[in-house]
């Protein structure tokens, strides 16, 4: 099938776009890859420490021609989707050995929990943690003794700042290992109604303490259709995961076989053989094209507008919101997942997952076929799905059809022509607001504003019963530089109780919203942030605000507002406490929103 024109125009632009940035970093990762294998490079007592605790693989790390893997590991018990990792080790390193290899955990990487940080003051570090994690699992394989790595991480930071990593390790192979989602619990919409009616005042904390326990209740990742299960997703459509490993259950004889065919795969794409396949060559513009692509299908987590720009720039590849926006209007919303829709991931799962979505947009014209994967050339691979036959792996024909097109359509007959992001440009900056999930009635809103700085200071608004008509609420100084740019999802229940008592509602924010957040209008992103100066700042309450996802504007409609100067708010507050302090330099170097908001890229 022929490329969809936008999507090859779109391609164009971005290799245009990315050429010298591109060139360097291929000419840098061509370099190191010529030192290979690193640590024939190394004197006799480098080595020693290397291997003096790896018993009885030092013979084969000696003599220097098995493959020797390294993991990075972002195992805690902290995440439900992370504490499966914690055997992982042990389990790799017996599946090595059976293929002649050898596996070393070359380090761990620190994993927030963004469920236990919502709302918290925590949560001020989470997206400064993903440049944590790309500088901790760079420390891990500086080590300089890898053919190959497994790169174990799920959640919302961890798998981008992994990817930052791999990138800059680009001339070494790396595969991804998911750990998959928990079985289903109490359904995510009913979850929902329990959190409306407590922000509502109309139940107390017991009933929506079980009402959470039992939603949250095992090991495996959030299922809901959020930023973790986004990233998995991701990693499958850009070729970092095997085929069909996302959604498998965690502890079941299929995921314990894709743990061990990752190793294997790993083991196989090693410079010493015959099937090199580094991280370089996978991940160009075609493969963050086909993320996109994968990421509005689906009806994803807004968080991976924020993260890809910057995952990207660590290979050479420059993304910008209009490259979102184009493949938006170009890709089908196929899936309806919470909080798009009913179902979790294991319901989309089983209705035909990625193996089926992939299949229908390669079928559509609407992916890039010819791009390199951890299985090699092509992303055929990726229409077929893992089975146990006989006790083996083997991946078989994917589904032709859907088995529940409630939760899962083909291209041609989706539940929206396009993705489900839009880019806002106006007055008040640049920013995104996530559609997919948003009635069409409420893409357009135009209400006076009212001004905050917290969200505590939204909420404390509410109980006082201070809406009572539209309102557009505006939450500034909450972008990178302000204080790290939380999410702000605990302000989810409040504008959907608004919303549900007929008011017309919308957020504008230059902080972030969670993965999880859905029917409420939110423009968020937007930039440049209030404490840089940014248009943000010369909001008042009471002023007219239009925001339109149709046409792709966010404006204030007063005539003075160009003139106004910006407000300068005292943010000496957000610098002090949970370990704020070691994040000032972060905070005074961090870019743009709309360039990732990142630190070390």
């Amino acid at each position: 099938m022929t490329l969809n024109s936008t999507l090859a125009r779109v391609t164009d632009r971005i290799r245009e776009r990315s050429a010298k940035t591109r060139a360097d970093y291929l000419a840098r990762m061509a370099a190191a890859a010529s030192e290979s294998p690193h640590r024939a490079h190394l004197t006799c007592g480098n080595q020693a420490h290397a291997y003096a605790a790896m018993e009885d693989d030092k013979p084969a790390l000696v003599e220097g021609r098995a493959p020797n893997i390294g993991i990075v590991t972002a195992y805690n018990d902290m995440l439900s989707a992370h504490r499966v990792y914690e055997h992982y080790p042990e389990h790799i390193r017996e599946a090595a050995r059976r293929v002649g290899a050898t596996a070393q955990v070359a380090g761990g990487v620190p994993a927030m929990c963004d469920g236990v940080t919502q709302g918290q003051t925590g949560m001020e570090l989470s997206l400064f943690s993903r440049d944590v994690i790309a500088l901790a699992a760079g420390v891990a394989m500086s080590h300089n003794v890898f053919d190959s790595s497994l790169y174990l991480g799920i959640c919302d930071k961890i798998v981008p700042g992994l990817v930052i990593a791999a990138s800059t390790f680009g001339y070494i192979p790396a595969v991804f290992v998911p750990g998959g989602p928990m079985t289903s619990g109490l359904p995510n919409d009913e979850k929902s109604k329990v959190r409306n009616r407590f922000a509502a005042g109309e139940i107390g904390r017991n009933e929506l303490m079980a009402a959470e326990m039992a939603s949250y209740h095992g090991p495996g990742t959030c299922t809901f259709y959020g930023t973790a299960n986004s990233n998995q997703m991701l990693m499958e459509f850009m070729g970092l995961h095997l085929p069909g490993a996302s959604f498998v259950n965690p502890y079941t004889p299929l995921r314990e076989a894709l743990t061990t065919a990752a190793v294997e795969r790993a083991a196989a794409i090693t410079a010493l053989g015959n099937a090199y396949g580094p991280v370089s060559e996978i991940l160009d513009e075609r493969a963050y094209v086909n993320g996109i692509v994968g990421l509005m299908a689906t009806g994803g987590s807004t968080n991976l507008v924020l993260h890809m720009p910057a995952m990207a720039r660590a290979s050479g590849v420059l993304l910008d919101l209009e490259d979102f926006e184009d493949i938006s209007s170009a890709v089908p919303l196929m899936a309806k997942v919470y909080p798009n829709g009913l179902a979790d991931v294991n319901h989309f799962h089983a209705a035909g997952g990625l193996g089926y979505m992939i299949g229908q947009l390669l079928d559509a014209g609407l992916l890039h076929e010819d791009v390199k994967t951890v299985m090699g050339d092509g992303l055929q691979p990726y229409r077929h799905e893992p089975k146990l036959v006989d006790g083996e792996l083997r991946w078989v024909d994917g589904p032709v059809d859907s088995s529940n097109d409630k939760i899962l359509r083909p291209a041609s007959d989706p539940f929206q022509k396009t993705g489900g992001l839009k880019q806002l440009a106006g007055n008040v900056g640049r920013g995104v607001m996530k559609i997919s999930a948003v009635a069409p009635e409420r893409h357009v809103i135009e209400a006076k504003v009212r001004v905050f700085r917290e969200q505590e200071e939204v909420k404390a608004a509410f109980r006082a019963g201070e809406f009572t008509e539209d309102t557009i609420v505006v939450v500034r100084f909450q972008g990178p530089r302000a204080n790290g740019m939380p999410e702000l999802h605990s302000l989810t229940p409040v504008l959907s109780v608004l919303q549900d008592r007929g008011l017309k509602v919308a957020l504008v924010t230059d902080g972030r919203m969670s993965g999880a957040s859905g029917k409420v209008p939110a423009a968020i992103h937007v930039s440049p942030e209030a404490a840089q100066g940014g248009p943000l700042a010369r909001v008042r309450d009471g002023d007219r605000m239009r925001v339109d996802a149709v046409s792709g504007r966010i404006d204030i409609l007063e005539p003075d507002f160009e003139t106004r100067e910006p407000v300068v708010a005292d943010l000496t507050a957000n610098r002090f406490g949970i370990g704020r302090e070691l994040f000032e330099t972060f905070r005074q170097n961090v870019g743009n929103a709309t360039e990732g908001a990142a630190v070390v890229v």
